[in-house]
């Protein structure tokens, strides 16, 4: 893996990122998706599932769960929510090369993976070896970062005036990929961010069939992490009947920072 992306989530961020705000916001929805389409007692391989918020998750609705990490310090975090004896499976490992057995799941959780692959034939390879995983008509979930996302982000937490960081952004949205290294004003690593409809032709061209692209977070992606309405439960219940309520429309699904594409191994 990069050195970028796993000095990154080396610092120890990403287990509190889904904890408040928005993050919080995406992992209900991401949640409320999945749990439509998985069926009781699943097989359910969670790829780059980092410090096994969701594994454990799945583990406790009575899913058989196999998470697989780049991650090392992820994978001692794992570990610890897997407990002893451990909830859940856990492997460290790279999307691109499972190791998992072909047709040993019934679903995978790409959650990560896609939009730390800058690459387009490494993405398409972490989604073929999904596929792989899959038994026939097996579910596979896939993450984005939206296009429009690190532009939104900046203005949402007031940073228009970093024209360094403005600068950024607009060639992020322009060309979808992070900006080199020795650009950048943060240490979020290389990355790709995705129009729906390339989040759609990477589905088709790995083989899969896709139902639905959703919007996760909708409007509430809008919305500052530090807003105090975040602390009251019936604004955050509105939140999540907002982003339902546009989950699919194309005039607003880029508007949510993460597009979630649910798609199936068709053979």
């Amino acid at each position: 893996m990069q050195d970028d992306l796993l000095a990154y989530y080396g610092l120890g961020a990403e287990p509190a990122r889904l904890d408040t705000g928005v993050g919080a916001l995406e992992y209900d929805r991401t949640r409320e998706i999945v749990a439509r389409f998985l069926q009781p007692e699943s097989d359910v391989a969670d790829v780059g599932g980092a410090d096994g918020r969701y594994a454990a998750w799945l583990a406790d609705l009575g899913h058989r769960v196999d998470l697989v990490e780049p991650v090392s310090l992820h994978v001692e975090l794992a570990r610890d929510r897997a407990g002893n004896p451990p909830r859940f499976n856990i492997h460290e490992g790279d999307a691109r090369a499972l190791p998992l057995a072909s047709e040993s799941v019934d679903a995978v959780l790409l959650l990560g993976p896609l939009y730390h692959l800058g690459e387009l034939a490494d993405r398409l390879q972490a989604l073929r070896e999904a596929a792989r995983v899959c038994r026939p008509r097996g579910f596979v979930f896939a993450a984005a970062i939206s296009r429009f996302a690190p532009l939104l982000d900046t203005i949402r937490r007031g940073r228009v005036g970093d024209e360094a960081l403005f600068d950024n952004v607009l060639d992020e949205t322009t060309s979808g990929r992070r900006v080199p290294a020795e650009l950048r004003t943060s240490p979020f690593p290389d990355s790709y961010f995705h129009l729906p409809e390339e989040l759609e032709e990477e589905i088709a061209g790995s083989g899969l069939q896709l139902d639905t692209i959703y919007g996760l977070e909708g409007p509430g992606s809008l919305l500052h992490d530090r807003d105090p309405a975040w602390d009251d439960q019936s604004v955050r219940e509105r939140l999540i009947r907002a982003a339902r309520l546009v989950e699919t429309d194309p005039h607003l699904i880029a508007v949510s920072a993460h597009l979630l594409a649910v798609a199936r191994r068709t053979v």
